[in-house]
């Protein structure tokens, strides 16, 4: 893992996404003291299975009725 100082990230910042991007990490210091990593944004494809939830939620009869007023006060004020 390479360490770089706050200058010279900003100055060569595109050489140094560059690099992220073929997968190093890059740690950039201020004054010495590590502050920030820059590291590769790794996709994960999202898997979803339709009727997960099935039987696990419910939903009453009067779930569109209008709120009483004293629950309605809350949200208006």
């Amino acid at each position: 893992m390479k360490k770089v100082n706050v200058h010279e990230a900003k100055t060569k910042l595109s050489e140094l996404l560059s690099r992220v991007e073929a997968g190093e990490e890059i740690t950039i210091a201020k004054a010495g003291r590590p502050v920030a990593r820059l590291v590769p944004v790794r996709e994960k494809a999202i898997v979803r299975v339709a009727g997960t939830a099935k039987g696990k939620v419910a939903i009453g009869r009067d779930f569109d009725e209008p709120l009483p007023d004293s629950l309605l006060w809350e949200f208006e004020g």
